[in-house]
């Protein structure tokens, strides 16, 4: 255990109630003069402080302020010893919240709906932040154990068990993980070193510390923890959350180091080539710079350091679409307002590539190369922040009817980018998606109900209708609703979605890597490729059809000998 500055630190083992002392060593780090058996409990006292959890626990059975648990990944059982693994590049994506895509909210009930992503036509489950965080709901991304599974899901061998299914299905994951700060309430971490700098502030306050005093054991501390994922728990990807917030000056450093992002990428595709299988990291950030995917070993093309990401999120391309189809303009939205705002960031993955944004009243972004590959670029209709961040959390469905919500699932899943759905719209699910916690402290849990109301300031938004996120009745409107799949509404758009992911294979679209001529004219989109034509009429009424042979397929029928475009119609075509 890694604590620099301690002048003691003991082990305490609950079991025994026994305190041991613990050797130092160089380097700071403590030892204990023994092995722990696995399932054994214990905790760490430095220089005299109540019982704190291992930093790098890989359990922590009675929640994030309580002892550690021991455990053994070798005595996992595996049966994907044949799995080759995923290129995440071009794969339709699945996101989900392990504790509301069930009833149970649990990994290994989630185990039980793998047929029906796979029927689905998904490729890789992105699993919304496992890492332990406090109380027993949540999104996840105020974790403070970054190496344990949070309990409630089932710990760390229930996402062995969920994983090693996936894969017999023929599905990848990918592990959604948070490295720029961590939770308000059970952060330990600076009992133990200096994992956080004033150097550096983010919204959530101090900055992890990469570029200071003792950031070399904090950056061993991260990459440590995201190559475990890969390794012990078979994880295909891992999607890292607001790169933007991870503040590193260590380039600018006598010696300069690279960017920790950098680093981590090296790592991992050393790791890939010892495990022999692709493994991916996908960037969330806002920074509009293709120097996030550009391989570390080269130039960065504009103001972001290479960081050799295998993909990013392309936000634009979501905040166009949506503005075009439901004409909201308030927030950051009201960027995306302009005529042509759609075409430009769908044609190229960004609306603002060093252009003036009103909403950020500057400058922002860069052109993306021609020569870029689009399958890395992440695009999606709806994910976790586009509806939980919403007043009510109300998905589109609630207010687009269901051509338009089918319009969404063809120009996403046959973009150029690599296209990702969250759960429930395949069967355009009207089940919201609210913005849930469960903080023990008063304090915490009313400063967090404020903050929202103050959060949506900006957008218009009744502050009244905002739920409480410490409300038990907020988690559980959030719960998808399996037994809409017996109706006939959501029985036709989960047949669209299948309809389109078959094509996807028919086409060999994850293959595809040119970019389309892109157009919106008196309210016709319409994507071109060399070969296909994906063309959906929002105007209102009925419109020509664009150039085509073929139709292989449509929302609606259409007649074959003289096809045209009906209001709301929606097709994919062979030109």
């Amino acid at each position: 255990m890694w604590a620099p500055d301690a002048h003691t630190v003991e082990l305490h083992l609950p079991g025994e109630e026994r305190l041991v002392d613990m050797v130092p060593v160089p380097g700071g780090w403590w030892t204990a003069p023994f092995d722990l058996e696995p399932g054994t409990d214990y905790a760490y006292r430095v220089d005299g402080s109540p019982n704190r959890p291992d930093p790098r626990s890989a359990l922590q059975p009675d929640g994030v302020h309580g002892h550690s648990r021991t455990v053994d990944p070798a005595t996992w059982q595996w049966t994907d010893q044949d799995w080759e693994g995923k290129d995440l590049r071009g794969s339709v994506i699945y996101e989900l919240h392990v504790g509301t895509f069930t009833p149970e909210g649990t990994l290994d009930a989630a185990i039980s709906r793998l047929d029906h992503l796979a029927e689905l036509g998904v490729d890789i489950i992105e699993l919304m932040p496992l890492a332990a965080f406090p109380g027993k709901t949540g999104w996840g991304y105020d974790g403070v154990a970054l190496w344990a599974v949070h309990e409630t899901y089932g710990g760390p061998e229930a996402l062995a068990r969920f994983v090693d299914a996936a894969h017999s299905t023929g599905i990848g994951v990918c592990l959604d993980v948070v490295y720029n700060h961590l939770g308000p309430s059970g952060n330990y971490l600076s009992v133990f070193g200096p994992y956080f700098t004033q150097a550096h502030h983010t919204p959530w306050g101090e900055a992890v510390n990469y570029d200071h005093d003792g950031s070399q054991q904090v950056r061993a501390f991260v990459i440590d923890s995201a190559l475990r994922w890969l390794r012990d728990f078979h994880v295909d990807a891992l999607r890292l959350d607001a790169i933007h917030e991870i503040k590193d000056d260590a380039a600018a450093a006598d010696p300069p180091q690279p960017h920790v992002l950098a680093e981590l990428s090296d790592a991992v595709a050393a790791l890939s080539a010892e495990l022999c299988r692709p493994l991916s990291l996908v960037a969330e950030a806002d920074l509009n710079d293709v120097g996030v995917i550009t391989p570390t070993d080269e130039q960065p093309p504009a103001k972001a350091p290479s960081l050799g990401m295998t993909a990013q999120w392309a936000d634009d391309v979501h905040h166009a679409l949506h503005a075009r189809l439901t004409g909201e303009t308030q927030g950051y939205y009201g960027d995306f307002a302009e005529a042509g705002a759609w075409a430009k960031a769908y044609g190229r993955a960004f609306l603002h590539n060093g252009t003036w944004s009103t909403f950020r009243e500057r400058n922002w972004g860069a052109p993306v190369p021609e020569d870029t590959d689009p399958r890395r670029f992440v695009v999606f209709g709806s994910d976790h922040d586009q509806i939980g961040n919403r007043a009510v959390g109300d998905r589109p469905s609630t207010s687009l009817d269901d051509a338009t919500l089918a319009a969404t699932a063809a120009l996403v899943l046959l973009s150029p980018y690599t296209p990702m759905l969250f759960m429930g719209e395949e069967w355009g699910t009207r089940t919201p998606f609210q913005f849930f916690t469960d903080h023990e402290e008063e304090d915490l849990a009313r400063s967090v109900s404020e903050g929202r109301v103050r959060e949506f300031a900006g957008f218009g938004w009744d502050a009244d209708e905002i739920p409480d996120p410490q409300a038990a009745e907020t988690v559980d409107a959030s719960r998808l609703r399996w037994d809409e799949l017996n109706e006939a509404e959501h029985i036709r758009m989960l047949a669209w979605y299948q309809a389109l992911t078959a094509l996807r294979r028919d086409l060999t679209w994850s293959q595809r890597t040119a970019w389309p001529q892109v157009e919106d004219i008196n309210g016709v989109l319409t994507v071109t490729y060399e070969d296909i034509v994906v063309a959906t009429n929002l105007s209102g009424q009925e419109r020509p059809a664009p150039a085509l042979t073929t139709v292989l397929l449509s929302w609606d029928p259409v007649d074959d000998a003289a096809p045209s475009l009906s209001s709301g119609q929606t097709l994919i075509a062979r030109r």
